[in-house]
C-alpha cells in the first residue's frame, strides 16, 4: 500500500569524491546509480538523482544551481569585468553573490541547455518513478546583469519561456522547480508566480514548487517569514510544494493553514543545515506537530529543507535513512491512535 505521507528528497547530493577526481560521462552515470540506489534502499518513495551532472569545480558555490543554466542559455556572455560587477553590486538583493553568474546581451534562448537529455540519463539508472529539478525563471534572473531587456519582469519571463520549452519534453514523474530568492523578495511574488507558472504548465506529470530561505554554508540567506507568502504560494499551478520548516521558528507552520486545499504540502523535517543526524522519533514528532496545525491529510510529502550538496556522504545517508524511518514510525503512531 502507499503510505499517505511519501518521503522525497530535494535534489542535490554530495559530489563523491571519485567523480570530482576522475569526472567522465560513465562516471557521472554510475554515480548516479549509485545516488539512486541510497535512496531506493533506504525506501525514498520518489527520490531525485542528486543532480550530480550539474557539477562544475570552477563553481561550486551554488553547486550548479545557478551556473549550469545561464551558462547555456542564448544571449548570455560571462566574461564578467569590473564595471559589470560593480553594476551588479548595485543590486542590493544578490548582494550574497561577489559578481553576477553572466551579462544578457541579447534575447534569452534556449542555447545549448538540453535538460530532456539530464532526464533520458537519470531514467536509464533510476530504477522507477523519480524527480528531475530546475531552478526558477525568477531566481535565475536575479543573477544577472541585464544588458539587454533592462527590465527584470521582460528577462524573467524570457528565461520562463526558454525553461518552459525544455520542461515539455521532460519524462519523469515529477518535476521541481527550485526557488530560494522570492521568500526574502515577497513583493516579487506576483512576477516570480507569472514566470514559475509557464514552466509549470508545461510539465506533463506531477508539478512542484520547492522554496527555502537559501543555504551556504549553513548560513540563512533570505530573511522573511512564510506569513507573507501564502497568498504566492496560492498562485502557483502546482500540486505540491516542497517547503523548508526544519530550520524554521514554529510559528511558520501556522500561517501555512492558509493554503489552499488543492495544494499538497510537502513538509521539511530534516535540517540540512546542521550535522546532527535526526532521530526517527525527532521526524516523527515534527511530522506530529505539522498535522495538528494544518490538519489530517494535509501532508502529503515528507523531506529534508534543501538539497545535500553541502554534507558528508555519511550524513546525508544517515539523514536519508532517518526520513524513512521516521516517517513509518509516525504513521504506526497514526495508525495505532485511530485504532
Amino acid at each position: 500500500m502507499t503510505p499517505r505521507i511519501l518521503t522525497t528528497t530535494v535534489g542535490s547530493y554530495p559530489v563523491p569524491d571519485w567523480l570530482a577526481a576522475l569526472p567522465s560521462e560513465q562516471s557521472l552515470v554510475d554515480a548516479t546509480r549509485v545516488v539512486f540506489d541510497i535512496q531506493r534502499q533506504a525506501g525514498i518513495d520518489l527520490p531525485t538523482d542528486g543532480e550530480l551532472y550539474r557539477f562544475d569545480v570552477n563553481h561550486p558555490d551554488t553547486n550548479g544551481m545557478i551556473d549550469y543554466f545561464v551558462r547555456r542559455l542564448g544571449g548570455v556572455r560571462f566574461d564578467v569585468g569590473r564595471r559589470d560587477t560593480d553594476a551588479f553590486r548595485a543590486k542590493a538583493e544578490m548582494r550574497f553573490r561577489s559578481k553576477p553568474a553572466g551579462i544578457v546581451f541579447g534575447p534569452v534562448t534556449e542555447g545549448t541547455l538540453n535538460l530532456p537529455d539530464d532526464c533520458a540519463r537519470a531514467a536509464v539508472v533510476a530504477g522507477g518513478p523519480f524527480k528531475l529539478t530546475l531552478t526558477s525563471p525568477y531566481m535565475l534572473a536575479r543573477t544577472l546583469l541585464d544588458e539587454h531587456y533592462h527590465d527584470l519582469k521582460r528577462l524573467t519571463l524570457a528565461i520562463a519561456d526558454a525553461l518552459a520549452a525544455q520542461a515539455a519534453s521532460l519524462r519523469c514523474t515529477c518535476v521541481q522547480v527550485d526557488e530560494a530568492n522570492i521568500p526574502g523578495n515577497p513583493a516579487d511574488g506576483p512576477l516570480a508566480a507569472e514566470a514559475i507558472n509557464r514552466v509549470l504548465d508545461a510539465v506533463r506529470g506531477e508539478k512542484a514548487v520547492h522554496f527555502c530561505f537559501g543555504n551556504y554554508g549553513g548560513q540563512t540567506i533570505q530573511q522573511g517569514t512564510w506569513t507573507a507568502l501564502v497568498s504566492f504560494l496560492n498562485s502557483l499551478r502546482a500540486d505540491h510544494l516542497v517547503l523548508e520548516l526544519a530550520h524554521r521558528p514554529p510559528s511558520d507552520l501556522d500561517a501555512l493553514r492558509g493554503l489552499d486545499s488543492h495544494i499538497g504540502i510537502g513538509v521539511g523535517v530534516i535540517d540540512i543545515k546542521v550535522n546532527h543526524v535526526e532521530t526517527p522519533e525527532e521526524v516523527a514528532g515534527a511530522l506530529e506537530r505539522a498535522e495538528r496545525a494544518l490538519g489530517l491529510g494535509r501532508v502529503r510529502y515528507a523531506h529534508p529543507d534543501c538539497g545535500f550538496w553541502m554534507l558528508k556522504r555519511s550524513v546525508a545517508d544517515r539523514k536519508i535513512a532517518a526520513l524513512v524511518s521516521g516517517r513509518d514510525l509516525y504513521l504506526g503512531r497514526a495508525r495505532d491512535t485511530r485504532d
